[in-house]
């Protein structure tokens, strides 16, 4: 008896479906198993200013975070990010600070004033929230973005707190019994290599990074995120079928604003000196850009774009000298680095709305669908 074109058909397209399943099982493994050696030897590899530049990229991932679920999750535009940022810097600072000749300071240890910077940072983001309940769109990014010029205010004349415009030096934090700070008088070497401040706050900063992107990813995936998508898509609906809208809006605040906060508290540790005018409205912008460029709602383009945007302006800066039109120190003809790095973001951004609105993780995206239905693609006989 012979067999049916029908069966022919599913014979031949259940195995496929089954190697294609393999391909997508296994590609994310690999790279998530890649990715994690790569970072973990980095210490070991790279000197004294990329690993800087990786700490200010993971502090800028952990912030980023937040905003993408505010934004691409919850649909809740802010320009107000600076503003979380600088309570979770300075909070950090004075809580753990000692009292001194420019600024006050409770002596709190290190971790403990860490988690009371970031549960700072999100009962300001609670405390906002009754007027992001009534507001949307636009007029709500206009409101946020009032909270950076009321933190600006605070910061500018409240010197017992910020040290005023020289700022305030950032205690170095302690977990346990490991103090991750330089000791020139006990130099520390592993396998060769100078274990210094750098390398410590690396291992530090990877863990937070990766426990806030698995929150994330887990808050996103479960009944949480489903909510607030269904705020953002339908709020009408949403509030008709049940969703409590207005908790839910002020939940997205909360969460968001404590990433930032504890993205402030890592920039803080990372830099080691804090000045108020590092918190302005630029850097909400910087932030903006962040997840646009990325991929709005996505942990792992909040993550590329972060480290995108923290990556670029220092090397232009340290490359200067190599590339046609940048200016390699002050005084020459040409554009500074810092200006020509605005100049990037903005095509960068302009780019990927153009031909990828769903930023480097759409792109990401593409790239590993073609690697799949390349991989897929049966030989042709000869």
């Amino acid at each position: 008896m012979s067999e049916s074109p029908n069966t022919l058909m599913v014979d031949q397209t259940e195995p496929a479906a089954e190697a294609a399943a393999e391909v997508r099982r296994r590609g994310p493994l690999w790279t998530v198993i890649g990715t994690g050696l790569v970072m973990l030897a980095v210490p070991f590899l790279a000197d004294t200013f990329w690993l800087q530049l990786g700490l200010f990229a993971m502090a800028a991932a952990v912030a980023a975070l937040g905003l993408t679920l505010l934004l691409g999750q919850a649909g809740q535009l802010s320009l107000g990010h600076a503003f979380f940022l600088a309570v979770g810097a300075y909070g950090y600072t004075f809580l753990a600070g000692q009292s001194g000749r420019l600024g006050g300071g409770f002596a709190l240890p290190p971790t403990l004033a860490a988690v009371l910077a970031v549960l700072l940072a999100g009962a300001a983001g609670l405390l906002f929230s009754p007027i992001a309940a009534r507001l949307r769109g636009i007029y709500l990014g206009i409101a946020t973005l009032g909270l950076v010029f009321l933190g600006q205010h605070i910061l500018d004349n409240a010197p017992r707190i910020t040290g005023g415009d020289n700022g305030r030096s950032v205690p170095v934090f302690t977990l346990g019994g490991l103090r991750f700070g330089s000791d020139p008088d006990q130099p520390q070497y592993l396998l060769n290599v100078l274990w210094g401040r750098e390398q410590k706050l690396w291992y530090l900063f990877l863990l937070v990074t990766v426990v806030a992107y698995l929150y994330f990813r887990n808050l996103v995936r479960g009944r949480p995120g489903r909510a607030l998508r269904a705020v953002r898509d339908r709020e009408l609906m949403a509030g008709i079928i049940g969703v409590p809208v207005n908790r839910y809006k002020a939940y997205a605040f909360l969460i968001s604003s404590m990433y930032a906060g504890l993205g402030g508290v890592l920039y803080a540790i990372a830099f080691r000196r804090i000045v108020p005018e590092t918190f302005g409205v630029g850097l909400s912008i910087e932030y903006l850009a962040m997840v646009v460029i990325g991929g709005l709602g996505v942990a792992g383009g909040a993550v590329a774009g972060a480290t995108f945007i923290a990556f670029l302006p220092p090397i232009l800066e340290r490359h200067a000298g190599l590339l046609p039109g940048l200016a390699p120190t002050t005084g020459t003809s040409g554009i500074s680095p810092p200006v020509a790095a605005k100049f990037i973001f903005g095509a960068a951004v302009v780019a990927l709305l153009l031909f990828e609105p769903g930023g480097l993780a759409g792109l990401g995206r593409r790239v590993s669908r073609a690697l799949a239905t390349r991989r897929r693609r049966p030989a042709h006989p000869r």
